[in-house]
């Protein structure tokens, strides 16, 4: 029986990790066909860096500060990722725009999970614009990253419906249905 080829995947993430967990957790469970080989974080105290070391995954932690332009951290952080032979990028709660460096080194190999039904409610605040808006369905949205704001290309969406006004409730189902689209979605992707 031939053994499926595993790629090599960076996650990057500004906060809590859920996202990252959930990734990490599918690598190495063998239920999608990659490793985590590099996590990316640039808030020193978020919680997905003491994850990362849990998890056994090398991290390159930075702050936006330490560096004299976004090209130059970004040029590190594409160092960082060919040093580790990334194939693909998955941003997940990253809260930094993508610039130029980053988008040619990694042209069609980054993708990003974003708490809405794009092209409805891009950036930030998802969730709570939709709520602001009144909605009845809301949603999660994998695309490739460009040099729009959440615009580009879809890769895949899931519907939530939700009439409540809970925001704490809401966000924890939107949350809940993106841990299964990703992995879904890399699947698709990784096959």
């Amino acid at each position: 029986m031939a053994t499926q080829s595993r790629h090599k995947i960076a996650v990057f993430a500004s906060g809590y990790g859920s996202n990252f967990e959930v990734i990490t957790r599918a690598a190495q469970s063998g239920e999608i066909p990659a490793d985590v080989v590099l996590m990316v974080c640039d808030k020193p105290s978020a919680r997905v860096c003491s994850l990362a070391d849990a998890m056994g995954v090398e991290k390159f932690v930075f702050s936006a500060k330490d560096y004299p332009t976004k090209s130059d951290y970004e040029r590190e952080i594409v160092r960082r990722c060919r040093e580790c032979g990334i194939e693909l990028i998955c941003l997940a709660g990253y809260m930094r725009i993508v610039g130029e460096e980053l988008l040619n080194a990694y042209k069609g190999r980054i993708i990003n999970i974003h708490p809405s039904l794009l092209p409805a409610f891009a950036g930030a605040r998802a969730i709570e614009q939709a709520m602001e808006y009144g909605v009845k369905v809301y949603g999660a949205t994998i695309h490739y990253v460009d040099e729009t704001l959440d615009g580009g290309k879809i890769i895949a969406q899931q519907a939530i419906e939700y009439e409540g006004d809970n925001i704490e409730e809401l966000t924890a189902l939107i949350h809940a249905a993106e841990y299964k689209l990703y992995i879904k979605t890399l699947q698709k992707l990784l096959k």
